[in-house]
Formats: C-alpha cells, structure tokens, sequence
C-alpha cells in the first residue's frame, strides 16, 4: 500500500485512450470515488478516440474529427477520473510503487504512488531513419493530431501528387482516402504484393484491383530518401531505382509496441517488444500492474504462441478486463485469432488465424484450397465476386485460416471463420453449418462453406 494515510486505493492509468479508459471507467463502475481514486495521464490533446476512422476522416467520408472522439477528458473527468491531459509519465519505479509525469506545457514536473497501476501506452508507428523522413508534408497518421496535421497541408498543398509509403491496412487505406480527395496515388511498398498480412497470391489480387482504380503500386521497392525542394518541403520518395514526385508523403509502415518505459522499468517483454501478461492481463510477476492495449502481446490461439496485434477491439476488451480486475470482479482475456478486415475503395480484404508462412513458422502441416463465388446467388442483381482461401491441418482437417478478397458483402464471412476458429472446428464440420441463406444475401452454398468443402477434399487426398 501507498505510505500516504488516505483510506482508499489509488489506481495510476498511463494512456488515455482505448484500453486506458476503457480500464479507468470499468473500475469507476464497479468501485466509487470513496473506495478508489483513479488517476490517468494523457500525453496528447485528446481521449478515447478511433485511430482506425482517420482515414475516412481525411478521405471526407467522415465529416468532423469530434465525430472519432468516443468521450471526451470532460466527460471523464464528471465520472470522477482525475485524467491529466498534456501529461507525459517519464518513468515507472516499481519498487517505490510511483511514476515520475511531467506536463508538456510547462515542464512542471510530480511523483504520483499508486496501488495499482495500468500501463496502456499504445504503439509507435514505424519512421526509418533516412535523409528528409522529418521534412515538413511528410505526414504519420496515427492520432487525431496528426490527421489534422495532414489535413492542413492538403488544403494547404496547389499540386495534386501523393506518395504514400507502405501497402498495409494504413497504406490501402490512406491510398484510397488521398484517391477521394483527387489526387494521384503512388505507393511504394517494399514487399512483393501490398497486404502482407494475406498470403502472397492473394495480396496479387489486392495488387491488381488498386491498379484496376487508378492508384499506382510500386512492389520490392525500398525507399532511401525522401527529397526536398529548396523551401525544405518533401518533393519526392526516392528508392533504389526511381523517383517519385510528391506534394504530400503518407507514412503507413506499420507500428511497435511502445513501452520504452515498461523496458526501463524491468518489466518483462516478449520477442515482438510487447509486454506480457497473463490471462487476467496482469503483467506477469507483477501482482499489481496491469497492461494492455497496441503495447501488449496476446496469445494466438491457433498457433498457440504470443503476438503483437494492434487493434483497438482488442484494447477496448483489454481495458474492460483490466477494469474489472482492478475494481474486485474477475474477467480474462483469452487470445485471438487474428481477425482483421479492410477494404480499399470497394475491394474489401479480410483474413483470420495463420498465412501460409504463420503456418510453416509453427511447425504445422497443412493444404490449402482457394475458390470464387459471388457475394449472393449469381442471377440477383448486383452479385460481386469474391475470392476465398482456407488453410486447414493435414490429417486433423482443423481449419487454420482464412483470407477473403472481394467486393461488396465479402470481407464481414471471415467472422464465420473467425469462430470457427475460436471454437477449434475442424473444416469438415464446418460444411455442415447451418447459415443464413436468401439469394440476395448468399449463393446456396455459402463462399466459406464451398472453400471448407474443398479444404475437406484437399485434406483427404493428403492423407
């Protein structure tokens, strides 16, 4: 306990978004303000918002920012959260059960002791160190502040040529956003297909469709510079082999877990950088720390190993098990499967449990089968193609993946897959599942269903 004579818990959160409040307002509800004070440091301007709606914000599909703002410090602050905004902790001493924070407009540094404390410090996006990456219109986009940052300067920008650097669920989606605002898209991306969170043949179809709207993909590009003009502005990505013009540069590289200050305090990290938990997200060896959120690892249920997955469903459900651990209930966090859906312009993308090389890397043996079908019965109107591809176990049948790419109606059935998964069905009871079927939603057979029928076939001729 804290050396202070105050009667009641003090709860220390460190990151006021997802997984932070989440945190902080589930102990609220199960704990009031006499039982524990709950203390909370944000180091930027805002609270509870979506990263993952930025995009469609810049794009114009979403039309204000305070659209993204989930709750804002105020509405915190009346459940009796004393949440600090601008506030930056600069060190965890465990041992002394306090935090080191310093606001970021005056300097002013304060120890604060907890009793229990969160760790939600979230996820660093990826900034190579290479000649112009910090010139000005050269744009991450990982907080409301820098959407906004980037939206300045496409007002503020009289050319039309936009690079953006990565061909991730960022890169695509930044890719389409800049398409919506006119104008002409470059990504260089340095793998061999975009998406490489899908398998490479079916990245290729990502590839093709991006091309197929007018954005230009360049593959197995690296990129060594980003050059500037003569007022110190970003003018060009410069790789290996070419230049490619640009008014505004787009970085959607991907992120790392930051816990630069979880790494400083002893605390125990995995191979991905991310902390790790148990199954009550309490930071292992630490009966009073939690953590949660993009600085995490999680377990993969189908490989059975730890992973770093930043997605805010999982921070969200991360805060409500830490809140109800922190606030006397009981509540664990599982794992996941990898679920992940994205779409650019009207492709949509979506995959769950292993790839190929998830598979090889965990020692496993599979088949795999890939098959097309239309998201509803081919003769009703407006019936759009869709490609699915389904890895399953050799001998056992039990399914270990699915990646789906296709036009409208295609990307939600991975959540089919998704709890198939979860449950740990093997492809051939997947055939008999009983789902909805009309022709404007599905043909008879559903895609999922026919890529399990043929998984089914696949793993027989193995055997």
């Amino acid at each position: 306990m804290r050396t202070d004579t105050s009667a009641r818990e003090r709860l220390v959160v460190i990151g006021g978004d997802a997984a932070g409040m989440s945190a902080a307002s589930q102990a609220r509800r199960l704990r009031g303000p006499d039982e524990l004070e709950i203390v909370a440091f944000e180091r930027g301007d805002f609270t509870s918002f979506s990263a993952c709606g930025i995009p469609y914000w810049v794009g114009g599909l979403v039309e204000s920012r305070d659209e993204l703002i989930a709750r804002s410090p105020e509405e915190h602050r009346a459940r009796a959260i004393d949440l600090r905004m601008r506030t930056e902790v600069m060190e965890i001493d465990v041992a002394g059960r306090r935090v080191r924070a310093r606001a970021r407009d005056d300097g002013a540094e304060s120890w604060v002791a907890y009793d229990k404390l969160v760790i939600a410090t979230g996820a660093r996006p990826l900034r190579p160190e290479l000649p112009g990456m910090d010139a000005p219109g050269v744009h991450g986009v990982q907080t409301l502040g820098d959407g906004q940052a980037l939206l300045d300067t496409l007002g503020a920008t009289e050319g039309r040529k936009a690079v953006v650097v990565g061909a991730g669920y960022i890169g695509v989606e930044m890719a389409e956003a800049l398409l919506h605002r006119g104008y002409e898209v470059t990504v260089v991306n340095r793998g061999a297909e975009p998406m490489s969170t899908l398998d490479p043949d079916m990245g290729r179809l990502v590839h093709k469709a991006m091309t197929g709207m007018g954005i230009t993909l360049v593959d197995d590009a690296e990129v060594t510079e980003i050059r500037t003009g003569d007022d110190g502005r970003a003018r060009a990505v410069v790789t290996a082999d070419a230049e490619y013009p640009a008014d505004v540069v787009v970085l959607g590289i991907g992120v790392r877990p930051e816990t630069t200050l979880a790494r400083e305090a002893g605390l125990p990290l995995g191979a991905s950088g991310g902390l790790l938990t148990d199954l009550s997200m309490r930071v292992r060896g630490h009966e009073d720390i939690w953590a949660g959120g993009d600085c995490v690892e999680v377990l993969d249920l189908v490989a059975g190993r730890n992973r770093h997955i930043a997605l805010g469903t999982h921070a969200n459900k991360h805060g409500q098990v830490i809140g109800s651990n922190v606030g006397g209930g009981y509540a664990t966090f599982p794992g996941v499967v990898g679920t992940a859906v994205s779409k650019v312009c009207d492709l949509e993308i979506a995959r769950t449990g292993l790839r190929e090389k998830d598979a090889h890397r965990a020692g496993l043996r599979f088949v795999t089968a890939t098959i097309e079908s239309t998201s509803r019965a081919g003769y009703y109107p407006d019936a759009a193609p869709m490609t699915v591809k389904m890895l399953a176990e050799r001998r056992t049948g039990r399914l270990l993946g699915v990646q789906i790419v296709g036009r409208e109606g295609a990307a939600k059935r991975v959540d089919v897959a998704a709890v198939a998964l979860t449950a740990g069905m093997t492809v051939d009871q997947m055939t008999a599942l009983d789902l909805g079927y009309a022709p404007p939603f599905s043909p008879v057979w559903d895609p999922v269903l026919v890529a399990a029928r043929k998984a089914v076939a696949a793993v027989r001729a193995a055997d």
